[in-house]
């Protein structure tokens, strides 16, 4: 199963592209090396692009992945490329979420996992949820990846956004300890841009894309 679910996922992918296309100048990330069995990313939450921007990173490590949407019901066809209901306001739901989730996961699926569980502003990091040890416990050979997403507008009309992979959080390590370090490394490499690695090239400044210089030949 690839992430794009027949004609709808691939619609609803090229959609998530062409938002961010649109969106950012460029996104920057360290392309991690990736485990053979699942993982749970544990991601940063302070853009409402972060699905989206995920959704590119897990599509280039081809680590076909779930994520959990509270407001799923406002656009079900986010079901053909990995989203599931998880609703704040209907336990049911969630229970039965997370069961298919380990189900998915013992068979070698991936979880994209925004475990502060809500959007907020920037820069703390909430306490995480529990659900990262319920799973834990469930499936065997998981490895948990802490994601920090960072957004810079400052040198750009677009901002640009820059993902850091963590290294793999151990057994006896608090995993909030690891997405606040993860979070912080994104942050101190943006003073290191445009050395970083691209995982999207996004939409050019203005004086980029129409610069009468090299129209007209002019230095």
């Amino acid at each position: 199963m690839g992430q794009e679910q027949g004609i709808v996922g691939k619609l609803v992918g090229k959609m998530i592209r062409n938002t961010v296309r649109a969106r950012f100048h460029t996104v920057y990330w360290n392309e991690p090396a990736m485990p053979p069995g699942p993982v749970i990313f544990i991601c940063t939450h302070h853009g409402w692009h972060d699905g989206y921007l995920m959704f590119h990173a897990i599509t280039k490590l081809k680590k076909v992945s779930v994520d959990w949407i509270q407001e799923f019901d406002s656009f079900p066809q986010f079901a053909k490329i990995g989203g599931m209901p998880f609703p704040l306001d209907r336990p049911e739901v969630r229970f039965k979420t997370i069961r298919e989730t380990i189900r998915l996961m013992k068979s070698g699926t991936s979880l994209v996992l925004f475990a502060e569980q809500q959007l907020h502003r920037p820069p703390e990091i909430l306490p995480l949820g529990g659900a990262i040890e319920l799973i834990q416990k469930a499936v065997p050979d998981l490895t948990l990846i802490p994601v920090g997403i960072y957004y810079e507008l400052s040198m750009h009309e677009r901002p640009e956004a820059i993902l850091h992979f963590g290294e793999a959080i151990k057994q006896d390590q608090d995993p909030r300890d690891g997405l606040v370090a993860a979070l912080e490394i994104a942050r101190s490499r943006a003073n290191m841009i445009p050395e970083l690695p691209v995982l999207v090239h996004g939409t050019k400044d203005v004086n980029e894309r129409w610069d009468m210089r090299s129209k007209f030949g002019k230095k």
